[in-house]
């Protein structure tokens, strides 16, 4: 794959299935570089023998759910102003109606049990902040009064807007349209949705997620309160009436989980996704997300921590009869999994996949997957059979994928540590370049990978492992680094790139850099102070001054206690900062202006820290970005980051 090719990147989100199992909906998406945005549809396919058929031609359309009798399609579109409404539209097609006029854009959205009305949450800005008022600039508006101990996240910013609750009716999709009006004295406003939302909650709390009751009296939502003076991680499941907005606590913050999500099963039993993080309500190292029943003495955990994490990115609740079907990482991949009420657990889909999203009915199970050779594909089980719906990794294959291999090595303390080498086609010796993932709680997994495919593509090998420190090989694995980061870990990733380049003479050991991202970026930078055999570095988005990361990073309130500890002296032993004046490895740090997650200051510290040392050091700044940019930023941003990258390899680890 070459930078550009990111396009050919398609994903498939979370599906939704009509009840007799006859038919499926989902969204695509894939990043755009003429549009410079990510753009996408949804499609239906027949499950019998269909081909999938674009059912909207919007830009960016996602999340589909569909109505109770299968009739109607809601989703969500951007309006003209770029927020998120909910449309609907017939289920076998049409044109889309708009329900919904939300200034601050709807972000989560579910039918009634009889489908005659939708919640939906949006987010619900102060008056004449964030473009509530015409012409006027952000810069004009009046100060903000913090009093709380968080203020803004990665992604949003200021936390001022939360999201709220509210219901709306479900319009015909074959009703009148509406007409702009004509020129008129008093300009009457042009009316774009059928009729009104009902606000539920009210005040500074942010609700996520709407789960309506069985009967369809209440919602289920979990309320975030921010914090006065010290972070409580520990969440309430509180019911809000539908008809008056009266509330009544469901689960309180006694039970010491924080909840990932909550739902509703069709019987009326409450479940939810969540880890325990202690009484003191901020223990979220390794967090062991576990499924939970929710009943009248109390939750009940129907998984083992321990051993099965279901707390992937995106991970959601299926009910298929009595039985619950959820997503749990296991060594690189995502297997999905169904839990029975008595707590046996047993396999639905497994195999070199990840699964990211999944609906069930009438004995059939769809599923959004990705691969080592596709980005994301729509698949089918019925029974212990799968079949593929559609064949969107064409196009990347066409742009040519290598398949890593999967290596297991053992360590220097006799651990194993799990990884992947992807190697150019030819002889070699090829230089290596070896990469390390974020987190630490997350993994590299067997998905098609453009980080990886581009350097390939390139001419590198790549070199990646899931160190100590890491999801989806049990809990110890992952609470291992906690207050002794850079050391387990780093012998982790060390021991992987001496075993696996000293077995394949195609690796040229001696021509090697070393890059990563967020935590791979701290890592990376602790890496070149302590070891000088690399040509060179990138540290991008890194969390590389804990000591800096309360009062700026957006978790600040909590990650770097939990991970490197309070002690100052503690702190500065797993510092990369503590320790830049060891590096003479030539740097490249990238960055994004608006990530909130590591913030700026971070990488220009670093940064300034290198250059006074005297090391060889460049920093590359992106406009507009957060934490997310080479996941979800703008596509143009995107391939400059490749090409920066690509350019700093050519210059101090040259392929020929």
């Amino acid at each position: 794959m070459r930078p550009t090719d990111i396009e050919s990147l398609i994903g498939v989100g979370r599906p939704a299935i009509s009840s007799d199992g006859a038919f499926a909906v989902f969204a695509s998406s894939r990043p755009d570089l003429a549009a410079d945005r990510t753009v996408g549809q949804l499609w239906r396919v027949d499950l019998a023998a269909g081909t999938p058929r674009r059912l909207t031609r919007g830009v960016h359309d996602r999340s589909p759910r569909l109505s109770p009798d299968d009739a109607v399609v809601a989703f969500l579109r951007e309006d003209a102003r770029g927020r998120a409404q909910i449309f609907v539209v017939d289920a076998g097609g049409g044109e889309p109606v708009q329900v919904t006029d939300q200034p601050g854009g709807v972000t989560d959205l579910a039918f009634s049990p009889e489908g005659g009305r939708l919640a939906f949450s949006a987010r619900v800005p102060e008056p004449g902040r964030y473009g509530t008022v015409e012409g006027r600039d952000a810069a004009a508006e009046p100060p903000r009064r913090i009093t709380g101990i968080r203020w803004h996240a990665n992604g949003l910013g200021y936390l001022d807007r939360p999201a709220q609750l509210f219901v709306v009716d479900v319009p015909a999709t074959d009703a009148e349209p509406f007409y702009p009006p004509a020129p008129a004295l008093d300009e009457p406003r042009a009316r774009v949705v059928a009729g009104p939302a009902t606000q539920l909650t009210h005040g500074d709390a942010d609700w996520s997620g709407v789960a309506w009751t069985a009967d369809g009296a209440e919602l289920l939502s979990v309320p975030d309160e921010i914090e006065s003076r010290r972070r409580d991680l520990r969440d309430r499941v509180v019911a809000i009436a539908v008809d008056g907005g009266a509330q009544r606590e469901v689960l309180g913050t006694t039970e010491n989980l924080s909840i990932a999500s909550v739902d509703v099963a069709p019987d009326g039993t409450v479940f939810a996704l969540a880890n325990d993080v202690g009484e003191g309500g901020v223990d979220f190292v390794a967090p062991g997300v576990a499924l939970f029943a929710v009943e009248a003495d109390g939750p009940r955990a129907l998984t083992d921590a321990e051993t099965i994490d279901l707390g992937e990115v995106g991970s959601h609740l299926t009910f298929d009869g009595d039985q619950v079907l959820v997503q749990d990482r296991a060594r690189g991949r995502v297997r999905l999994l169904r839990v029975t009420r008595t707590g046996a657990v047993s396999e639905v889909l497994g195999g070199d996949l990840e699964v990211n999203g999944h609906a069930a009915a009438a004995g059939r199970v769809v599923a959004s997957v990705a691969s080592p050779e596709s980005f994301g594909e729509l698949v089918m089980v019925h029974g212990r059979e799968m079949r593929a719906l559609t064949s969107f990794g064409a196009t990347a294959r066409e742009r040519g994928v290598v398949v890593p291999v999967e290596r297991e090595v053992t360590g220097r303390d006799g651990y194993p540590v799990h990884g992947w080498v992807a190697v150019p086609e030819g002889e070699g010796p090829f230089p290596v370049v070896l990469q390390i993932h974020g987190g630490p709680y997350a993994a590299y997994g067997v998905h098609l990978f453009d980080e990886t495919q581009v350097l390939v593509d390139a001419g590198y090998a790549v070199l990646y492992a899931n160190p100590r420190g890491s999801a989806g090989y049990g809990r110890a694995h992952g609470r291992s680094i906690r207050g002794r980061m850079g050391t387990l870990d780093f012998a982790d990733v060390m021991d992987f790139f001496d075993a696996v380049v000293a077995d394949d003479p195609r690796l040229d050991g001696d021509r090697a850099g070393v890059m990563g991202g967020s935590y791979g970026g701290y890592l990376t930078a602790w890496i070149i102070a302590h070891d000088h055999r690399f040509a060179g570095a990138i540290v991008e988005r890194g969390f590389l001054d804990p000591a800096a990361f309360p009062g700026s990073s957006d978790i600040g309130s909590f990650f770097g206690q939990e991970y490197v500890g309070t002690d100052p002296a503690r702190i500065a032993a797993q510092s990369p900062m503590a320790v830049v004046d060891r590096v003479r490895t030539p740097t490249l740090v990238l960055h994004s202006e608006r990530d909130l997650r590591c913030p700026l200051d971070q990488a220009t510290r670093y940064y300034a820290a290198l250059k006074s040392g005297g090391v060889e050091a460049e920093m590359l700044i992106f406009p507009g970005e957060d934490h997310e940019l080479t996941r979800a930023g703008r596509p143009q941003h995107r391939v400059q980051r490749f090409d920066a990258v690509l350019e700093w390899w050519s210059r101090h680890l040259p392929v020929g």
